[in-house]
């Protein structure tokens, strides 16, 4: 692959993230019902597993630039797509819940690797005017992922297994494809020794880093009550059907599809206004299912409202975070994915919390509020892209 491919890296990438996260990791929730019927889990074995992939996601991607500039970005995302196709094929067979654990615990080691692997290899491959643009349309490679198990759960309803075969197979076609078109060469074989020191990161780099932070673990407190308790709460309170939410599924993941636009989205109006904005759509998804739980089309537009912002934001983070830490592409996503996935783990008890004290439309009322209000304070956020250093010649990764 050359530098002058962008299309190539970012169809390449996409798939593989749509393979790593819509797959591998937000597969499970749609089938958990089906699972926890064949192998019978209790309520708590089931949230007990599920929290798995949070686990391997964080050792994953602490380590993930190590493996990039241990590995080169090739193999180390060929190891992504063998994890990916190893934890689906053994949630495909497994016997028990033990097997499920492994598998599911394997998947989120690959969704933790794909993504600094993958901004390290669009610094490789791509040059610096294009890379905020093939970065985001990777980053929204997720929503074909979860586009495509919505229809699984329609097509093989409680045929849990055949689906997840069929995901690794996607898998392996993933591993193929970045075995054969990634760039092999790494910042060693380019001629930096071993030992070379990595770049320094300025005070200013850190700030940043830490403001964007900040605000994506806010996204992720707000964003984890839709996630966890969207389409619960239009099954329980709308009415909605089963086969709905596999409806509601592809409407979040074809509506993500515009995050693809969040690197030009942050050339025309800067980090600020596109995050404020994008955050308020977020906090009005949520408003919007709340209104009327019961309106199909409500709920869909909803789905995709969110499905678009949610994809945006996270592509916002992926773009900012490699421009502030452009001497460290493979690192810049790592803090803020990271503060993603606590804010996620801390809105969903607190999400359950008050709808067990308050109801759904209290709830989501208020994580809108939160929500709202946190895309206020983020116009006030400095410009990243504005502050990032130059693009730095010699042992980068």
């Amino acid at each position: 692959m050359k530098s002058s491919s962008p299309l190539a890296m970012a169809v390449l990438g996409g798939g593989l993230i749509a393979v790593t996260y819509g797959l591998a990791r937000f597969m499970f929730g749609l089938f958990l019902p089906a699972i926890r019927a064949d192998i019978a889990l209790s309520p708590t074995l089931a949230g007990v597993i599920g929290a798995l992939p949070f686990v391997s996601f964080v050792l994953a991607i602490l380590a993930a630039p190590a493996v990039a500039r241990m590995l080169g970005v090739r193999w180390a995302a060929t190891l992504a797509a063998a994890f990916a196709l190893a934890g689906l094929a053994a949630i495909a067979q497994a016997p028990g819940p033990w097997v499920l654990a492994l598998g599911v615990l394997t998947c989120g080691i690959s969704t933790g690797l794909s993504t600094p692997v993958l901004a390290s290899a669009v610094h490789l491959t791509v040059r610096p005017a294009l890379q905020g643009r093939v970065n985001a349309a990777i980053n929204a490679g997720t929503s074909l992922g979860v586009a495509a198990a919505g229809p699984a759960v329609l097509w093989w309803a409680d045929a849990w297994r055949p689906a997840y075969l069929a995901a690794a197979g996607l898998a392996l076609l993933a591993l193929l494809a970045a075995a054969t078109k990634l760039p092999a060469r790494s910042p060693r074989a380019a001629g930096c020794p071993a030992n070379a020191p990595q770049p320094r990161v300025s005070r200013r780099q850190w700030l940043d880093i830490t403001r964007l932070s900040v605000l994506a673990a806010a996204m992720g407190f707000v964003s984890a009550l839709y996630w966890v308790f969207g389409p619960d709460f239009a099954v329980r309170a709308g009415g909605l059907s089963s086969a709905g939410t596999a409806w509601m599924w592809l409407a979040v993941g074809v509506g993500g599809l515009a995050g693809g636009a969040a690197g030009d989205l942050i050339q025309r109006h800067g980090h600020a206004i596109s995050h404020a904005f994008a955050l308020a759509m977020l906090a009005a998804s949520l408003t919007l299912l709340a209104a009327d739980p019961s309106n199909v089309v409500l709920g869909l537009v909803s789905a995709a409202a969110f499905g678009g912002a949610y994809m945006t934001l996270t592509g916002l983070y992926l773009v900012g975070g490699t421009q502030i830490l452009a001497q460290r592409p493979a690192q810049g996503p790592v803090i803020p994915f990271l503060a993603i996935a606590c804010g996620q783990i801390a809105g969903s008890p607190v999400g359950g919390w008050l709808i067990g004290a308050h109801g759904y439309g209290v709830t989501f009322g208020t994580f809108a509020a939160v929500g709202l209000a946190v895309a206020l304070l983020s116009l006030w956020l400095v410009d990243v892209a504005a502050s990032a250093p130059a693009r730095p010649a010699g042992c980068e990764q």
